[in-house]
């Protein structure tokens, strides 16, 4: 396997993992420097925004107002042991302005997989407000016993945001 091949299955394995499940781990940084971890059910736009409703007075949504950058980690946590993969998404967040919710909101909502109901932009502007986190960095990891990237030690690579982007045109595109 070429690099770009490899590259290219690193990528197909981001949006594997991002389709398949429904909630996110997400670190904020405490005040205090220490990390805050949040299971939050999420949306995404081409695998690039990811977004999700939280209450303004949430200690994750204070730590975004104080600390934008983030990291996201999505994984199967019902698969056995030596059988899951996981994204790791590093990313700048921010709480959607009223002004573009109306937007934010046909985008966030357009599609609700697992049960979950879109809101509409009035319902978020009280007690729950909807988030958007911009991807910055892309990562996977890599089980040892993976059948063409293992090394039987667990690891983390790298994943190029453009092979990312290559792989959901690739895979949104009919006949693709």
């Amino acid at each position: 396997m070429d690099s770009s091949e490899r590259e290219a299955a690193l990528a197909a394995m981001v949006l594997r993992v991002v389709d398949t499940n429904r909630y996110m781990t997400l670190g904020t940084v405490e005040a205090d420097g220490l990390p805050r971890l949040t299971p939050v059910y999420y949306t995404h736009d081409a695998y690039r925004t990811f977004y999700w409703v939280s209450a303004p007075d949430a200690r994750h949504s204070g730590n975004i107002a104080g600390q934008p950058a983030i990291r996201m980690v999505i994984f199967d946590s019902t698969t056995l042991p030596g059988k899951s993969d996981a994204a790791y998404l590093g990313a700048t967040a921010h709480e959607v302005p009223a002004s573009r919710l109306a937007d934010e909101c046909a985008v966030a909502f357009r599609s609700t997989p697992g049960g979950a109901r879109p809101f509409a932009p009035e319902e978020l502007t009280g007690e729950l407000r909807l988030y958007r986190a911009d991807v910055t960095e892309y990562g996977v990891h890599i089980r040892g016993s993976h059948p063409d990237f293992g090394t039987g030690i667990d690891k983390r690579a790298g994943v190029a945001a453009e092979a990312v982007a290559r792989a959901a045109q690739r895979a949104h595109r009919p006949g693709a």
